[in-house]
């Protein structure tokens, strides 16, 4: 019954004129409503509809909850109520990330699909952070030649979802939650693989999918997780991997064990092969580029089974191999899927500069201060009252990040489904405008930024959401109701 009545909803959404007889407000409330089912209480919901339009027209990212106070011009007695609201138990996060993830698929009519499959890409993290006081903050270690080394900050795992938009490719976010930073059991040692299997499990949508992923995740843990429940990984595996030929058996059977591995390759010398095939670059942005590949099927000792390994020289990006536990999969397919990987560092990129993300700034008062260079948390040995509030602290975390994550994915539905009324709402300038190309986040926040007034004025007596609003801002901060009045 709820997929249907997300069905009904989303088609009304899908059906809004393109003249603009209803305007993005319209078009966003629609949306919004479709995530009433995950909260308990209806307040609760409305604080949440609210902080999810102060992040999406925040022209500023000082601050977390200051700077939705800020966009939407409330009054400071209610910067506690908004506070309060990140941190109830009465938003239910993981059925919010389910409900998401079903929610996207109804209204991008066109997700990628490779052999009829979805294709969600998958990856980590780590946002700095200076907070003594912030739970699950740690010592972390990136690999990156323009950033530091070593910071103090979240590891986060992310997951998106492929879009077609427009002439191009988006990944829309579905889900991130930290995975490191603390352990609240002694006996609990599950990896950030184990942990990417789980937020994969709660994002399912009920279809088969391929994880893309880099070279961390060519794993057993994730490729015995993802095959268990039908689905399959395409990843890339470092050069110095091997695998092995499936022995023949000749004569009769023996006793004991049948042998399984046959000859040791080194998966390094598939590129000496000659008979290398060559073909155009299925690639996304890559006309006109050749690539040579050659695939072969072989045993994977992590696994015990068959993979498909693609061994592709590109004439820029150098050589590189490719896996997929598809060996039924076209290997060009499996190119195509990889090169697509890189949609989710775009998506990060808004999050961070547009959307403001992980901008949240939630401490915690009885919590130990961490030191510089501090690893994980252990809080085995911590009263139950103690880890209870670094729950309920880190709860509040993924509340205003899964805030964020709709609101970017609210951003990029308006972009592809109403570009015209987006640009027309658009009142700054750009320089270039390419024609079929789908607005980014950034003017999609303008244009709501920009038409958010009038919303209000038009709305506040009937409309729930406007009169919710317009009850909490203050009129002396209202400088266009003031000239209205």
């Amino acid at each position: 019954m709820a997929d249907a009545s997300v069905s009904q909803k989303t088609s009304a959404c899908n059906g809004l004129d393109k003249q603009g007889t209803l305007s993005l407000w319209d078009a966003w409330w629609s949306i919004m409503m479709l995530l009433r089912p995950a909260f308990s209480q209806l307040r609760v919901f409305m604080w949440f509809a609210l902080s999810v339009a102060g992040i999406t027209i925040r022209s500023d990212t000082l601050g977390g909850v200051s700077s939705i106070m800020r966009s939407l011009k409330l009054k400071k007695c209610f910067y506690d109520a908004l506070l309060r609201n990140f941190h109830s138990n009465a938003v239910q996060l993981d059925e919010l990330s389910a409900l998401w993830t079903r929610i996207v698929l109804q209204l991008f009519p066109a997700p990628l699909r490779v052999n009829g499959r979805l294709v969600i890409v998958g990856d980590g993290i780590k946002i700095a952070k200076c907070g003594k006081k912030m739970p699950a903050v740690k010592a972390l270690h990136q690999q990156s030649a323009t950033k530091a080394t070593h910071i103090m900050g979240h590891s986060l795992q992310a997951v998106c979802l492929l879009i077609h938009a427009a002439r191009g490719v988006i990944a829309v976010p579905l889900a991130m939650h930290i995975h490191e930073g603390v352990v609240f059991a002694n006996g609990n040692w599950k990896t950030l693989l184990d942990k990417m299997l789980q937020l994969l499990g709660v994002v399912a949508a009920g279809e088969s999918y391929y994880f893309v992923g880099d070279a961390y995740y060519a794993a057993r843990t994730i490729i015995m997780g993802l095959l268990k429940l039908g689905n399959h990984l395409i990843t890339r595996v470092k050069s110095n991997a091997v695998a092995y030929v499936p022995y023949v058996h000749h004569g009769p059977k023996k006793r004991g064990r049948p042998r399984t591995y046959g000859k040791k390759i080194e998966l390094v010398s598939l590129f000496k092969n000659r008979k290398m095939l060559k073909a155009a670059s299925p690639v996304y942005a890559e006309q006109g580029v050749t690539v040579e590949y050659i695939v072969q099927d072989l045993l994977w000792k992590p696994v015990g089974r068959l993979v498909r390994f693609v061994a592709v020289v590109h004439p820029t990006r150098g050589s590189f191999l490719l896996m997929s536990t598809d060996t039924a999969l076209d290997p060009l397919e499996i190119l195509r899927a990889y090169g697509l990987r890189w949609k989710i560092e775009v998506s990060f990129k808004q999050a961070v500069h547009q959307i403001g993300t992980f901008i949240y700034r939630f401490w915690m008062k009885q919590m130990v201060p961490q030191r510089r260079g501090d690893g994980n948390q252990y809080l085995h040995r911590k009263p139950i009252e103690y880890r209870n509030a670094v729950k309920r602290k880190i709860h509040a975390y993924h509340v205003f990040i899964q805030a964020s994550v709709v609101a970017q994915g609210i951003a990029q539905y308006l972009s592809v489904a109403f570009p015209e009324i987006v640009w027309t709402e658009f009142r700054s300038w750009l320089r270039t405008i390419r024609p079929g190309i789908a607005p980014t986040e950034f003017v999609v926040a303008d244009a709501l930024r920009q038409s958010f007034p009038y919303f209000l004025m038009d709305s506040a007596n009937q409309h729930a959401f406007a009169k919710f609003v317009t009850q909490r801002q203050d009129p002396e901060k209202l400088e266009m109701f003031r000239m209205a009045a």
